[in-house]
């Protein structure tokens, strides 16, 4: 067989297309950065109490005077200011922080998971992760305080967190065990997938009868914090209960990312992967394991976040083309942008009060959805 070295002899219009998508992921990443910038301004800078451009310069010499870098006796700051420094940095900064990690994993992992499935209909719920996650959490939720009545306040703060990532993790080694020897440890040479999206429903069934029953038996202060929480949020933000979810999502991220070469080559189907030097097993355990790690994490501190895993890599797909190099990335920059985007009315509309931002992302992914499925059974190519 002969082997083409020739550059000539590649067609022109692949080279074009080849351009044209690396011009598109270049555009599509600098238009993200700037909206990124835009939506963190406006969630640092909106609320309830407003700071206007005017008062940035009065803030920020709270904010020295805080940090130690300017003498109190030495300056005369509004107490009005001094309010507005701290709400900035005890509220709004950690609330942003953790916005931008949730919506970065969530819309990474997504991508991950679609790319694994070759379904663009994929979502990190598919696995069971988010449904593991919401059963310990809600049980946490109704029997934490009976089962641990003497603990202090900063451990019971994070009762409900720590059980959520416990039951992400077991829901997720759970579907494996049910699916594992086809479907991830490859003696089905990984084609049959379909069983890990089976034991991934059939894991969430049970859990939403769990949740169900907590639900039952929890009184009125309880059902009220399980209804948002499994709406979902970011008001619990503080600086004290995101470190622990910002190491899980950078493991995470360091999983997931250099996947971006093996996703490609698994589109092609596990034979031609196999000949490009990809491990299938290999890589639909590290793909799951840093999905779960992920969302497991995002769950535990935001609660249940719909669509996110879902819209967000299907319209950097629809951007830059099926690459996983430019979709993975962007997809974690998309995914913070679409978060902390859909917090600000979370925020607004109802303030002082605020909706579940859960509700938000519903508005935004299901009608999407929607359009997806119309596409997929006219045959639309999705």
């Amino acid at each position: 067989m002969a082997v083409v070295t020739d550059q000539a002899a590649v067609p022109p219009a692949i080279d074009g297309i080849v351009d044209a998508r690396a011009r598109a992921r270049r555009r599509m990443g600098a238009a993200l950065v700037i909206a990124l910038l835009a939506v963190a301004v406006a969630a640092l800078a909106t609320g309830p109490l407003a700071i206007a451009p005017a008062d940035y310069p009065a803030v920020a010499q709270a904010l020295m005077v805080r940090f130690g870098w300017i003498d109190p006796a030495a300056v005369d700051i509004a107490r009005a200011d001094q309010v507005k420094a701290a709400v900035l940095m005890d509220i709004r900064l950690p609330r942003l922080i953790l916005g931008l990690m949730v919506g970065g994993v969530l819309g990474l992992s997504g991508a991950v998971l679609q790319g694994l499935f070759r379904n663009p209909l994929a979502d990190p719920g598919l696995i069971g992760v988010s449904s593991g996650a919401a059963l310990f959490a809600v049980a946490a939720i109704v029997l934490g305080h009976a089962l641990v009545p003497a603990l202090p306040d900063w451990a019971a703060a994070a009762i409900v967190p720590v059980a959520a990532f416990c039951g992400a993790i077991a829901a997720t080694m759970l579907v494996w065990r049910l699916a594992g020897g086809a479907a991830l440890d490859g003696a089905a040479g990984g084609q049959d997938m379909s069983l890990l999206l089976l034991a991934g429903v059939a894991i969430s069934a049970i859990a939403a009868a769990g949740v169900g029953l907590f639900s039952y038996i929890g009184d009125d202060q309880q059902l009220r914090e399980l209804t948002f929480w499994a709406m979902g949020g970011l008001g619990g933000a503080r600086w004290g209960l995101i470190w622990a979810p910002a190491i899980a999502i950078a493991i995470a991220a360091w999983l997931l990312l250099p996947l971006a070469r093996p996703l490609d080559a698994h589109a092609l189907g596990d034979q031609d992967a196999y000949h490009l030097g990809i491990d299938g097993t290999r890589l639909r355990r590290r793909a799951v394991i840093g999905a779960a790690l992920g969302v497991g994490a995002a769950v535990a501190v935001s609660g249940t976040i719909s669509f996110v895993g879902l819209v967000v890599p299907h319209l950097v797909r629809l951007a830059v083309g099926p690459a996983h190099r430019g979709v993975l990335p962007l997809s974690v920059l998309a995914g913070a942008v679409l978060l902390v985007g859909a917090d600000l009315p979370a925020r607004l509309v109802a303030a002082p009060a605020e909706l579940p931002i859960g509700i938000v992302t519903a508005l935004i992914g299901g009608p999407y959805f929607i359009h997806l499925l119309r596409a997929r059974i006219r045959g639309g190519g999705i």
